[in-house]
């Protein structure tokens, strides 16, 4: 499960530096790092956890060129490339296969509210467009659209089209895909267990920023069908999980990454640090998750 689009892969927070100016090149290095020694299966680089809407091309190069350096060959690296328009998010599928990408999550277009058959049209484009695998990305509490079950299972006929993140937990709609061939990842933390009951490969995690060898077992144990095991760690992640919630991915996430030393607190307007009124039960969190 090590090299594959399985597993608990993390939705990788961007550390920033001098007031958000800058990317904090040491953290992130030391970020994916911690990743790989925990047994994290795959990073996302410039997904939507990692504020991608706030980043440069050069940017976007640096940090999935660094990912793929670090992780050696260790852990699937995968480049968040969509965008509102199908020309940008083919021009920058083609660029993170360029530079080696293993694979592309590729966001639903967000804001102009496509309809199924543009879906369909602005998948394919970017499928036909590369020869690195691609995997959609359905999160309508971002996007504003739904990817239709049965729009899904059209493209997942495209060769190159081979996983979704699903981020609506509908455990029918998993149950759907994953018995007509088409790999799951769920894309919420909270019933990620639930949908890998269900069939779903794994997770694309936020949680995995702060407790990365935690999730890692947890869906280990579940791939082995040991779910009372997986259940039990679980339990243990419910208050994080919470936590990730108090305010918009991912105000909360580096919140914690930034309490428990790994990164600094910054992130880029329009996201700002999250409200005082939580930083207490945050240092109560991360002292029961012993977070290293």
């Amino acid at each position: 499960m090590k090299n594959s689009l399985a597993g608990s892969i993390v939705a990788m927070v961007t550390p920033f530096e001098s007031g958000a100016e800058d990317i904090d090149r040491v953290a992130w290095q030391k970020l994916v790092a911690w990743h790989v020694a925990a047994g994290t299966n795959g990073v996302v680089v410039a997904g939507t956890t990692g504020e991608s809407a706030t980043l440069d091309a050069g940017e976007r190069d640096w940090l999935l060129e660094s990912a793929l350096e670090t992780a050696a060959g260790r852990c699937m690296v995968i480049a968040g490339t969509g965008a509102a328009s199908t020309a940008v998010a083919v021009a920058q599928s083609r660029r993170a296969a360029a530079l080696g990408a293993d694979a592309v999550l590729v966001v639903a277009p967000y804001y102009n509210r496509p309809p199924q058959r543009g879906l369909i049209a602005h998948f394919s484009a970017i499928a036909d467009a590369i020869d690195v695998p691609v995997v959609l990305y359905n999160v309508p509490a971002r996007t504003a659209r739904d990817i239709d079950p049965e729009t899904a299972l059209r493209l997942a006929a495209h060769d190159n089209i081979v996983a979704i993140k699903e981020a609506v937990a509908d455990m029918e709609r998993v149950q759907r895909y994953a018995g007509s061939g088409l790999d799951v990842l769920s894309g919420d933390d909270p019933t990620a267990l639930d949908a890998m009951r269900h069939g779903a490969k794994g997770v694309i995690s936020v949680a995995a920023n702060i407790a990365p060898a935690a999730m890692s077992r947890m869906c280990r144990l579940a791939a082995e069908g040991a779910f009372d095991a997986a259940s039990a760690i679980n339990a243990q992640l419910k208050p994080l999980y919470g936590f990730l919630g108090a305010e918009s991915n991912p105000i909360p996430a580096k919140w914690l990454l930034s309490a428990s030393g790994h990164i600094g607190p910054d992130l880029r307007l329009p996201l700002v640090e999250l409200d005082e009124s939580h930083h207490a039960g945050g240092r109560r969190l991360l002292e029961s998750l012993e977070v290293e």
